[in-house]
């Protein structure tokens, strides 16, 4: 499949009218839970616009992008996510606490994030789409490295999810395909799969749109929508659930809108709004899908000419030194310029005579799952990457890294916390990157504080052979006699035997109690 120059530029413009006009709509209701009645937006625009912080987010990756292409991963948009980034609040305060004290992601998204499970990363997905249109799976793969940030399970399953659909709707315009293409990419028994579908089942039973609303929010509940509401206002018959458990009810909301808006963008919108919860979020999120289904010139002018495609920015530092687009032409041309080199030669055919390029997509949009070998055979030619279930299966205290050579993961295994005089175990596990097609050997020094030994001791060497899913693991213990500081930096140094490339990583482990 291919998508021209003129069509691709048009739908990413289409993405981020509907986004934008989604956020507007859809801010003075979020927090309440509430049957609204909205048709239109409700703020008088002529006065100015509201900031929508459901599009500034991303302004901040488009810079991280520019900057390291398709290099980007979780600990470049952390280091982005603590430099510009104001909020401090819930899901985000909780990511940036952990990054400050040294929790690399996924730590700095699981670790004391009672919000891990909730909307502020899958308001983040578009940037990927529009990067990887056409191409969902490579679009799920970096909403993987932004929701681990600061977000974990639900609530990167919910980027994931809207990541892919956007992705396909570049090349597939059926909302049915497209929600089953979501789905394709997120575990079968997670909580934003069991919204999608009581969604889905009310819908098909031919229920009203509120009884869907009440049906979701009942199957996942959240407490989104009474977080602003005195617990002697609470009503008997509100269903609530555990603090942050919001973005599977909401995803939920958002295909609500989306199935019962008919195909008509105001009304869909408004549909997702008047289901309250965060209204912002799933209005703005389904905004953007219409959006790249239809391109901006497929969206209704009376929905664009108040906002005129300005942006209002909320939540980056202002005096940052960024370079923060403040209208959607802007933003769509610097994302199109990032795409040939973001997905590479063979999906970009550059044209020379000033049209842009022509987009090639993948055939297949629903994930079709990893190639499987025979484990140890030769790794010749076969992919070293995680496939999408494998890197969903990680354990959220598993911090990757990615060296020239060869991937490392370390395994806290648990909390990444440590007792006095308790051996505490960590477990490093290495992978060849596939980059040089040799065996290989790996000598590994562990450096310590004083005060604080490695029972096995500290000098380590192990084979690091290419054949397929072969890894080197190694599991040590780590014995603190003494505390010097409020936690303890452990470096592990890896090189590989005749090669000059080596990585350097680190585990903060903190005082228990």
């Amino acid at each position: 499949m291919q998508l021209s120059f003129e069509t691709l530029a048009d739908k990413i413009r289409g993405c981020w009218q509907g986004k934008n006009i989604g956020g507007i709509l859809g801010a003075p209701f979020e927090g309440y839970r509430q049957i609204n009645d909205v048709k239109f937006y409700t703020q008088d625009l002529e006065k100015g616009l509201p900031p929508n912080d459901d599009l500034d987010l991303q302004l901040v990756w488009l810079n991280a992008v520019e900057k390291f292409g398709r290099g980007v991963n979780a600990s470049i948009l952390g280091d982005y996510w603590l430099t510009f980034i104001i909020p401090d609040w819930v899901e985000y305060g909780s990511g940036k606490a952990n990054m400050r004290a040294g929790l690399l992601p996924p730590l700095s998204g699981h670790v004391e994030n009672s919000y891990k499970d909730s909307c502020g990363c899958y308001i983040r997905s578009e940037i990927w789409a529009c990067l990887c249109a056409g191409h969902p799976e490579l679009a799920a793969r970096y909403a993987y490295e932004d929701a681990i940030v600061d977000h974990a399970s639900e609530g990167m399953y919910a980027e994931i999810f809207c990541a892919a659909i956007q992705a396909a709707a570049f090349v597939e315009s059926d909302k049915w395909k497209l929600i089953e293409i979501g789905l394709s990419y997120i575990p079968a028994g997670c909580a934003v799969r069991k919204a999608v579908d009581t969604v889905i089942a009310a819908y098909e039973a031919g229920k009203p749109f509120t009884d869907a609303r009440d049906a979701v929010l009942r199957a996942t509940p959240g407490n989104f929508g009474i977080q602003h509401t005195p617990l002697r206002d609470i009503k008997d018959d509100y269903e609530y659930g555990t603090p942050g458990f919001d973005a599977p009810s909401n995803i939920g909301i958002m295909v609500i809108g989306w199935l019962y808006g008919e195909d008509d963008f105001g009304k869909s919108l408004c549909t997702a709004v008047n289901c309250g919860e965060d209204t912002d979020c799933t209005a703005a999120t389904l905004g953007a899908i219409f959006g790249i289904i239809h391109g901006e010139s497929g969206l209704p002018a009376e929905w664009i000419d108040p906002i005129g495609g300005k942006i209002i920015s909320a939540c980056v530092h202002p005096f940052n030194g960024l370079e923060i687009p403040t209208n959607v032409e802007e933003l769509s041309d610097r994302v199109l310029r990032l795409i040939p080199s973001f997905l590479g030669r063979k999906a970009c055919d550059i044209l020379c005579d000033g049209r842009g390029f022509v987009l090639e997509t993948e055939e297949e949009l629903p994930y079709q799952g990893k190639d499987l070998y025979h484990p140890l055979t030769n790794g010749l030619g076969h992919p070293k990457e995680l496939s999408i279930e494998e890197l969903l299966a990680q354990s959220p205290y598993g911090v990757r890294f990615d060296f020239t050579t060869f991937y490392a993961v370390l395994d806290y295994m648990d909390e990444p916390y440590i007792k006095l005089n308790e051996p505490r175990k960590l477990r490093l596990t290495l992978r060849d990157s596939g980059l040089t097609g040799q065996q290989q050997w790996a000598n590994i020094t562990i450096y310590t504080p004083d005060g604080v030994q490695i029972l096995q001791g500290k000098h380590f060497s192990m084979p690091l052979q290419n054949t397929y899913q072969y890894k080197a693991a190694l599991e040590f213990d780590v014995l603190a006699e003494q505390f010097h500081n409020s936690k303890v930096d452990i470096l592990i140094d890896v090189a590989i035997s005749g090669r000059h490339t080596f990585g350097v990583v680190k585990a903060s482990l903190y005082p228990a109690g």
